[in-house]
């Protein structure tokens, strides 16, 4: 039976989902002749997640669906002021009376007070909601290739897809998997070319920077990597852009149709420390979204989420014990 999105998403289980959206019957509704829409799918992506309190770590745009993997920043929702939540929602809707002219800078009543400090509490997690969020990129690209068709109906099959990521093993398995999508599609030959994609985007910043793991000087439109995990590590994905970027690269070469199944021995660091082996990992970046349902983790960390959504049994239980413990 299909599950509630509000029963899928817990902040108490996660901040990271990956999400996938399809177009209706797969159709290549983004492709062939419409590849200029993947650009629309990417632009619209990356400039709501400027105005969400949703950190974009990963994405890839192919001609029948996309990849998200996103990141709800809570603590930036909670952190705004009445003022700030009123002036990036009305970036996207128009408001109301009330929010109009308070904005105005208008004194209101303390009745008027009153009800828009609710609305904008309303305005406040869904800022923070990943289904408003998909809803909008989703809604306004079906609109937009409506008109261009000058068609009406469905542009995607129906509500997306998400997984809730539990910790790092699940989070950089989603979203090397995610970055080599058109690889595996033979798309592109290489990260660097894989167009409408975050790792090309992060390499192409990180040509430029004079310190490649600095986040400063890494891709601003994208959640930054802030290094390898430690007690005081401030926000950010727990891991240097630089091994990052090592592993995808030595896990695009494996994954290529003339070299799968070899494996190389220099495997990265990464790999090491996320407890994860060379085989096992190559099932994770090519297999991932086939392999798991609505939660990924380790062991551990599936028990606990799962008690959290009030799971009646433990989805994918047999894989997360096999691919994140190795055995």
């Amino acid at each position: 039976m299909t599950k509630a999105r509000s029963q899928q998403v817990s902040l108490e289980a996660s901040p990271y989902y990956h999400c996938v959206s399809r177009c209706v019957r797969r159709a290549f509704l983004c492709g062939e002749s419409f590849e200029h829409r993947r650009g629309w799918v990417e632009d619209k992506l990356l400039a709501l997640a400027q105005v969400f309190c949703i950190d974009v770590a990963a994405y890839a745009v192919m001609s029948n669906h996309y990849h998200v993997v996103l990141h709800i920043n809570a603590p930036q929702a909670e952190q705004l002021s009445d003022l700030a939540v009123i002036e990036r929602w009305h970036q996207l809707f128009k408001g109301n009376l009330l929010s109009q002219r308070y904005c105005r800078g208008e004194n209101l009543l303390k009745a008027e007070q009153a009800v828009l400090k609710g609305v904008i509490e309303t305005w406040r997690q869904r800022l923070q909601d990943i289904s408003w969020f998909m809803r909008l990129i989703n809604e306004g690209i079906a609109r937009q290739a409506n008109k261009e068709d000058q068609c009406t109906g469905r542009f995607w099959e129906g509500r997306f897809k998400s997984q809730a990521l539990l910790d790092e093993q699940a989070l950089f398995a989603c979203m090397a998997y995610v970055d080599l999508n058109p690889l595996r599609a033979k798309m592109a030959k290489n990260p660097e070319l894989s167009h409408h994609t975050s790792v090309k985007k992060r390499i192409t910043r990180a040509k430029t920077a004079h310190q490649l793991n600095h986040p400063q000087q890494q891709e601003k439109s994208l959640m930054r990597f802030a290094g390898n995990p430690r007690q005081d590590m401030s926000e950010g994905l727990p891991c240097r852009l630089s091994d990052y970027l090592e592993l995808v690269d030595w896990t695009g070469r494996i994954v290529r149709s003339d070299k799968r199944g070899a494996i190389d021995h220099n495997i990265p660091p990464i790999l090491t420390r996320l407890n994860i082996t060379a085989d096992n990992w190559l099932i994770l970046s090519t297999q991932f979204e086939g392999r798991f349902g609505r939660v990924i983790g380790t062991l551990q960390h599936l028990k606990r989420a799962c008690e959290s959504m009030n799971y009646r049994r433990i989805p994918g239980l047999a894989n997360c014990k096999l691919l994140f413990e190795g055995g």
